[in-house]
């Protein structure tokens, strides 16, 4: 039996648990950690040539507290040595070993990277969620989200990033890229992600986010003509759904006070449902702290939001009671 260090004998001794460990915990139960390891290892060094290579499972959670926390390869790394709840999660004795320096993390980040290993864990979670009957069928709410981009030209290039674009939304401009993602309109889980520039329209990426299982598909007045659309009514798949967007605020007709207007209850209970694709944009955006790019380009970006999302996932199957997920073979 493995001593207690003194540190951790005077540290269970604090009146309080803290949101971060707490979240921590929830997280280090639900992933299914020999699964993930098992996706990566594939394309992991040997450690046949040169310098052993530090466990995957390792970094694979150091990857995960930077995308968590939103920080740099060096802020994540001094925020581990300056946190007992990080370190713990990491699983690290410093008696033994140290943590994985910034450059060692940044050649994980873009291993995963280039070998999609993001998608890969969030169809994974996805596949696993509908297993387990967590995830239902039959229906999808789309909604998209903007996230800002430095817009400023004081840099080496003296230019902006070329892929991505303004738009304006409401009387303000927005520099950026768009985040779109098509909800379980059951349960409110993630099950498909597509990413573009900002000045792409929402309804132009609507049918890649619609499962072939759907018959209602659920969206906000930026969605209105879905269901004219060339791709939609090719599709026999598409073209048999029932579309239930919802219509811009102005054009709902007013009825007398004493009348009941029931085209706007209907409204209202179409966003009653559609309300559920926020949760996640919540998670991400606020939890998270990711509502401004953190790389150049849409791959990298695009890469980071399916890990995210993917978290997010397991994080509100966590909070609804949910057990530990099985292993989606």
């Amino acid at each position: 039996m493995q001593q207690q260090p003194f540190t951790e004998i005077e540290y269970s001794f604090r009146r309080r648990i803290t949101k971060r460990e707490e979240f921590l915990k929830i997280m280090d139960e639900i992933i299914p950690w020999e699964e993930w390891v098992a996706y990566v290892e594939p394309y992991y060094p040997d450690g046949k040539r040169g310098r052993p290579p530090l466990g995957i499972e390792k970094m694979l959670r150091m990857y995960l507290l930077q995308c968590w926390f939103n920080l740099s390869d060096e802020g994540i790394e001094d925020a581990i040595y300056d946190s007992y709840a990080l370190r713990w999660f990491m699983k690290i004795n410093f008696v033994d070993e140290q943590v994985p320096d910034a450059t060692t993390l940044l050649k994980f980040r873009h291993l995963l990277e280039s070998n999609g290993i993001g998608k890969v864990f969030f169809n994974a979670i996805s596949t696993t969620l509908a297993r387990c009957g967590y995830m239902m069928r039959g229906g999808s709410i789309v909604d998209a989200t903007l996230i800002s981009a430095p817009s400023s030209t004081k840099n080496v290039s003296k230019s902006r990033d070329p892929e991505m674009h303004q738009t304006k939304k409401g009387k303000e401009w927005h520099f950026g890229m768009k985040c779109h993602i098509g909800v379980d309109a059951g349960s409110g889980y993630v099950h498909s992600l597509e990413t573009s520039s900002a000045n792409v329209h929402d309804i132009t990426v609507a049918s890649k986010l619609i499962r072939e299982d759907d018959t209602v598909v659920y969206g906000d007045s930026g969605y209105l003509g879905l269901d004219k659309r060339e791709e939609i009514v090719v599709s026999e798949c598409l073209s048999g759904i029932d579309y239930r967007i919802n219509r811009r605020p102005g054009s709902v007709p007013k009825t007398p006070k004493w009348f009941p207007n029931y085209e706007k209850q209907i409204e209202r209970q179409k966003s009653s449902v559609r309300s559920k694709v926020e949760h996640p944009f919540l998670i991400v955006k606020r939890y998270f702290g990711y509502a401004k790019v953190a790389y150049r380009g849409l791959a990298k970006n695009t890469h980071r939001f399916h890990i995210l999302f993917c978290c997010a996932n397991l994080l509100m199957c966590a909070r609804a009671g949910r057990s530990l997920l099985p292993a989606a073979g």
